[in-house]
């Protein structure tokens, strides 16, 4: 069969299902199955390739999945964050690429401390993304991280294994109460929280269905786990230090409120590149 007609083919019921990325979706899971990049499937699509009956079925396979709205990522087991390729799949939220500018932010203020081997925290680290997007590109630093879902544990535990030198320490608990023997000493704290009010339905269909619930939902009003990020860091910071915080577009007055309302100097909202309310980041 040739590969362009089952690409196009898939392509066509991507998009009959709603899905916005359906060409590039379908090109990419052939480039997962047949070890090339999106421009190398796109080159054999045009030199007119053939997929051997084998192929041809694990392909439909993949695109199968996809149909149903298994998130791409889950199928291929990768995500892709700044520079890094995490291993996900069911039970670990996938990273976002807004949250690539929330890193940024924690980069920029890491990179900026006045100690020579600043100390970061990433409270609620899921796949490892913000954490050891610091690790990698401060090197310098020392991080820490936390994760509460033991379904997402194994999956960050990979990516801590693959990327973080002797530099970065992942445990396993709640960040309420995480690295005790750290007060006092961080300069940065960085966290992308489940901010979602439990009432509310997510907008995209993989979310609802793929997602776990435990890195979705903040409570009733979605701040529940901000309280305790806030609470956490002020008890983790240095005086001076920053906390950095991921919320959804429409929570940027709330957080700004609740960190005030908590004693947090210079409070500043920060839009993503799409210029949407994104994070809030804050002094100690």
């Amino acid at each position: 069969m040739l590969l362009r007609e089952l690409i196009e083919h898939a392509a066509k019921r991507f998009q009959e299902a709603g899905i916005d990325s359906a060409m590039v979706d379908a090109e990419l899971l052939a480039g997962h199955l047949l070890g090339l990049s999106r421009g190398g499937v796109q080159s054999e699509m045009i030199r007119g390739a053939e997929l051997d009956s084998d192929q041809a079925e694990k392909l439909t396979q993949m695109f199968g999945r996809r149909l149903s709205r298994e998130p791409l990522q889950h199928i291929t087991g990768v995500a892709f964050f700044r520079s890094l390729e995490l291993e996900v799949g069911r039970g670990v939220f996938i990273p976002r690429p807004e949250t690539e500018f929330v890193a940024q932010l924690a980069i920029d203020a890491l990179a900026a401390a006045p100690q020579e081997k600043p100390i970061a925290v990433d409270l609620g680290t899921g796949s490892g993304a913000i954490a050891l997007a610091m690790a990698t590109e401060v090197p310098s630093a020392q991080i820490y991280a936390v994760e509460k879902s033991e379904a997402a544990f194994p999956f960050t535990s990979k990516n801590f294994a693959k990327y973080a030198g002797t530099n970065a320490k992942l445990i396993l608990g709640d960040l309420a109460d995480a690295f005790a023997e750290l007060d006092g000493t961080v300069w940065v704290v960085a966290s992308n929280p489940p901010y979602i009010p439990s009432a509310a339905i997510p907008r995209d269909v993989e979310v609802k269905l793929f997602d776990p619930e435990l890195a979705l939902y903040g409570g009733e009003d979605g701040m529940d786990v901000i309280h305790k990020v806030s609470a956490t860091a002020k008890r983790l910071l240095l005086p001076g230090g920053a906390l950095i915080v991921e919320h959804a577009d429409s929570q940027g007055t709330q957080v700004c409120e609740l960190l005030l309302a908590d004693g947090w100097r210079e409070v500043v909202s920060h839009q993503d590149l799409t210029g949407r309310d994104r994070a809030v980041t804050a002094i100690k």
